[in-house]
């Protein structure tokens, strides 16, 4: 399985989340900021103000002290944590043989080398902020954000001012309407489960058992994940999502139906082209009626469809909310208003390359992040580094993948039959007995790559990112995916 290591990726076996710049912190050096419990003494101005503790804001943060290392910098997160990486929410801190390390969000990344969740940066306390030095306020959300006058009030009631500002919040897990919890199914409210943050992990962690019955809602990347990482747990797994097939919004549909058959075969009871319409407790926990007439009784139920970007600032600070994808629309520097910048899962922005997009990936964060920070500072440099993710699902199923990777596009794919040492191409219907070991995914627009999946296959986002950069028609694709070496050991 890959986990790439950002922008130059270079994942290897078992799932490794990568993190910002180079490297992922070693639990050694990790030092996460400790929130005073005394009453924190407020800045009435902050030279860089970040809006959002998590991916975005570090890698802002990075930028920001590279390009001016006695900037200073306020950092602002409604968790009661410090900074950290999402990934290994759903990947690599469910395979932890050692429960109390994984409670402390400790994992093995593929080497065997123990890391933490935590990003290493040194946050001091609000109070103690200083140039150079980096603060962090937890636990408490920005209410109001005035971009002309360029202020923001605090939960709290109090108002900084700013200099520069990055906008991060990130998003929110969607849930459906017939899993919320009511007075007739006040259950619902403990039995059913958002996945998100660490509270959310905890949460589940603690409640689940060997003998649970899980019903995972959603196929696509998280759904499908969490279905996988499940099966770890000894626990019953069912996975219901409206598609044929999991990831059946990215995979072409053979692809989308192998990899569905991969999870059957690692435990989960695949319930496709389904949609949950009502739930309902008993003694026994939560049955879930399905629109096929099915009904589960399950212990608890995870919801894993979708992500409704942060964006309830856009109001008082008069941004535009994209009506179709969602987020604040910003511009090719992702900069929504003057010196009010934009990163991450709430950033709608322009690609000069693909056009308006809004990304919903690690990678992204990082890469927005980093650029917004330059902006911030100067460098007036467009968005132009194509971000990548990846996702691993048992030991046959690991893949990375750049630009638009949608289902609904035209694709072809090259196959290595690595028996025969020849490819296979695929354009629509599989090849007889194909095993889909190795290969890759071009995704077409016009006879133009736009997006490129390599399968089992890591190492070769840069490749990818220059095909797509380079605008060419392509006939020849069996000539094209010799660029990514496909018959390599991986």
């Amino acid at each position: 399985e890959a986990a790439p290591v950002v922008e130059e990726a270079a994942p290897v076996v078992e799932e490794a989340a990568p993190v910002v710049e180079e490297t992922a912190p070693v639990v050694e050096e990790v030092a996460p900021a400790v929130v005073s419990t005394a009453e924190p003494m407020f800045p009435t101005s902050v030279q860089y103000l970040l809006i959002g503790a998590g991916t975005s804001s570090v890698s802002a943060m990075r930028a920001i002290l590279k390009a001016e290392p006695e900037a200073e910098i306020l950092m602002i997160g409604a968790e009661p944590h410090p900074p950290y990486m999402r990934p290994p929410l759903s990947k690599e801190l469910w395979f932890s043989d050692d429960k109390e390390e994984a409670d402390q969000m400790i994992f093995k990344d593929w080497s065997g080398k123990k890391r933490s969740l935590f990003y290493p940066d040194e946050l001091v306390d609000v109070s103690k902020m200083a140039p150079g030095t980096p603060a962090l306020l937890s636990g408490t959300r920005v209410s109001k954000l005035d971009p002309t006058n360029q202020k923001v009030t605090l939960s709290t009631g109090e108002v900084i001012s700013y200099g520069k500002c990055l906008l991060a919040p990130g998003g929110d897990p969607k849930n459906l309407a017939a899993l919320q919890a009511n007075t007739d199914n006040p259950c619902l409210e403990t039995r059913v489960h958002l996945f998100r943050n660490i509270a959310q992990y905890k949460e589940l962690s603690r409640d689940l058992n060997p003998n649970a019955k899980v019903l995972v809602i959603g196929g696509g990347f998280v759904g499908s994940e969490l279905a996988y990482a499940m099966t770890r747990t000894g626990a019953a797994v069912y996975q219901s999502f409206p598609e044929s097939g999991n990831m059946g919004k990215v995979l072409p549909k053979y692809l989308s139906n192998w990899t569905t058959k991969q999870l059957v075969q690692a435990g989960v009871n695949m319930r496709p082209e389904t949609k949950v319409v009502q739930a309902a407790c008993n003694d026994s926990g939560v049955e879930v009626t399905l629109n096929t007439g099915e009904q589960l009784q399950v212990d608890h139920v995870l919801v894993a469809v979708g992500l409704e970007p942060s964006t309830e600032l856009g109001d008082s600070a008069g941004l535009e909310v994209h009506d179709q994808m969602g987020g604040y629309v910003v511009n090719a520097e992702l900069e929504a208003r003057s010196n009010l910048f934009v990163a991450g899962d709430a950033a709608c922005f322009y690609d000069p390359v693909l056009g308006r997009r809004r990304v919903e990936h690690h990678d992204h964060a990082v890469v927005s992040g980093k650029l917004a920070g330059q902006n911030m500072t100067g460098a007036s440099q467009p968005y132009h580094h194509q971000s990548m993710f990846w996702s691993d699902l048992g030991p046959n199923v690991g893949y990375e993948a750049i630009g638009l990777v949608d289902s609904s596009l035209p694709t072809v794919g090259i196959w290595a039959h690595k028996d025969l040492k020849t490819e296979g191409q695929i354009s629509s219907e599989p090849m007889a007995n194909e095993k889909y070991e190795q290969g890759i995914v071009f995704y077409m627009s016009k006879n133009r790559v736009v997006g490129v999946l390599t399968w089992n296959i890591f190492g070769k986002i840069p490749i990818a990112r220059a095909v797509i950069a380079g605008g060419e028609e392509h006939q020849d694709f069996g000539q094209l995916a010799k660029q990514f070496d496909i018959h390599a050991e991986h």
